[in-house]
């Protein structure tokens, strides 16, 4: 079997923004494709079957040649809300578009970004032009040849009216300078522009005849290892393998992705031979299944977290000390145990302490009296809140039990909302919730995990959060390159978004996924980047 990869090194972002400050320092252009950039796809010499770092015998390319490549049939739990990878937040979409489109460049196994569809890249002496230079003999699923143009038209689209466009604020202009050299022109230095054009496929590079025409929707088209047959909503997704994918493999027929919102169902499904991956487990299950010989369990450390967030445009949640008083009434402990059991860390931040950005800072606890003395400073009593979850994510029904629990405890009556994830999303979009719980997945640079959520102008802050402090911190620490002190910036707003209950913190989850023991070539990643071009069927 293949095991899970290593954890996140927690320097490995660093690393590279210190050698961009320290290039910077020197007056000498920073040249990010040495070595990181560089290509080993391109150099037989250094064929990742040779790294030492890893165990040959759980590298893809040393895997049993299948005797058949055959359709994977992965079980997912919820119907992806659209197919348009530019408009979507969907985690279900994501799952699936991982497989059909590309970015520029990606996360590695140990989530420092490597080549995609650039090949390499360059900073100008004064960080304000970035230079890529893009794969050669790349195709679409169209059968179009990969130019530069559509690396442009995708990322104007994504600035213009993408749900991510936040991440390209740096960019002034986007120059396609020949068919295979795309320039970035920024307006002020971003250390973190990697991170942000290619952590997931919400930033993927389509043919920009398809984002002219609007169709990607209907009919996804990108350069990714399977391309798009079919969808029918409550059921499944069909891709079938690409055979012009200029990367490894894929060495399936293709992938039906089977929509089981039941975990328990999923994992049943799993053990008859119904389908060959499963996206979670039952957390209560996990510790068994890690034993069996007939299963391979998937479980590594994870960058996602959870938390409540409450609605800071409606009385009495905008009122701070309200919202305090709520922080204190609830335990994240108890919470992480009974969504996830042994497989989360509770946490009152975002990032999870396997990371350097990580801050030990934990104001809350769980005291109820606290919360009880804080609730009555503010004259509030008979408060019920209408709290909004999703059965797609179990977890946050479970949640949300504990959650009105342990507020009744002060005289809060909780109503549980419990909708489908495409309405939940509608109505977070439209501000029509109390409270709602859910997660936020695939972080890696801290921006990430706190710009577009608490910065007033953040395009993901829903809840209404504002204040002038933490914006300007979050503004400093987008362009500041020193490290050290960029996490100093980082700490300062965590403390304030904190401290104001912007968010409320309770976890981090370890990413948990299973398959059958025929299936080789797949791994669990820290960032849930669900990548199936490696994977295949032996015996």
């Amino acid at each position: 079997m293949r095991l899970p990869p290593r954890l996140l090194t927690p320097l490995a972002a660093v690393a590279a923004l210190a050698l961009l400050a320290v290039a910077c320092g020197e007056g000498d252009p920073v040249d990010v494709d040495d070595p990181v950039v560089e290509d080993p796809a391109d150099d037989p010499a250094d064929d990742p079957a040779e790294d030492p770092a890893e165990d040959p015998a759980e590298d893809p390319a040393d895997d049993p040649e299948p005797a058949a490549a055959g359709v994977l049939v992965a079980a997912i739990g919820g119907d992806p809300d659209q197919l348009d990878p530019h408009l979507t937040t969907s985690s279900f979409a994501f799952t699936v578009l991982e497989n059909v489109y590309d970015t520029l460049v990606q996360p590695g196994d140990d989530l420092t970004m490597e080549p995609a569809l650039a090949e390499s890249w360059e900073v100008s002496e004064d960080l304000l032009t970035w230079t890529f230079t893009l794969r050669d003999g790349v195709t679409f699923h169209d059968g179009s040849p990969f130019t530069a143009e559509d690396v442009v038209a995708s990322l104007e689209f994504i600035a213009a009216e993408g749900a991510n466009g936040w991440r390209l604020a740096a960019v002034e202009e986007y120059v396609a300078v020949d068919d295979l050299t795309v320039d970035l022109v920024l307006n002020r230095p971003a250390p973190n522009l990697l991170e942000q054009i290619g952590p997931f496929k919400g930033m993927a590079i389509a043919p920009a005849a398809a984002i002219e025409a609007g169709t990607l929707g209907d009919e996804p088209i990108g350069t990714g290892p399977f391309s798009y047959v079919s969808f029918s909503p409550g059921d499944s997704v069909v891709l079938e393998a690409f055979g012009d994918y200029w990367g490894e493999g894929p060495f399936l027929d293709g992938i039906e992705f089977r929509v089981i919102p039941d975990e328990q169902v999923k994992l049943t499904n799993l053990e008859t031979g119904e389908v060959d991956w499963i996206d979670s487990v039952p957390p209560e299950q996990l510790t068994t299944l890690e034993d069996r010989d007939d299963l391979v369990i998937g479980r590594v450390a994870g960058n996602d977290y959870w938390y409540l967030a409450m609605n800071h445009d409606r009385a009495p949640f905008d009122d701070v000390e309200v919202r305090r008083a709520i922080a204190f009434a609830l335990d994240p402990a108890t919470i992480a145990e009974a969504t996830n059991f042994d497989a989360a860390t509770p946490n009152e931040t975002a990032i999870p302490e396997t990371s350097f950005w990580y801050l030990d800072y934990a104001p809350f606890g769980f005291d109820p009296d606290q919360a009880q003395s804080l609730l009555d400073e503010t004259g509030v009593d008979e408060l019920t809140i209408d709290l909004m979850v999703t059965s797609e994510f179990p977890e946050t029904v479970t949640a949300a039990q504990v959650i009105a629990s342990q507020l009744e405890a002060i005289g809060i009556d909780v109503e549980i909302r419990t909708e489908d994830f495409a309405t939940w999303l509608a109505d977070q979009g439209e501000g029509e919730f109390d409270a709602f719980m859910l997660g936020w997945l695939g972080n890696i640079d801290p921006d990430d995990f706190y710009y577009a959520q608490h910065h007033s102008t953040g395009g993901f802050n829903f809840h209404g959060y504002a204040n002038p402090e933490v914006d300007e911190l979050l503004d400093a620490a987008r362009v500041e390159l020193d490290v050290d002190t960029r996490k100093d910036l980082y700490d300062q707003a965590v403390q304030l978004i904190v401290d104001e209950v912007s968010y409320l913190y309770f976890y981090n989850p370890d990413i948990t996924e299973a398959w059958s023991p025929d299936v080789t070539g797949y791994v669990t990643r820290p960032d849930v980047a669900t990548r199936f071009n490696t994977t295949q069927f032996t015996g």
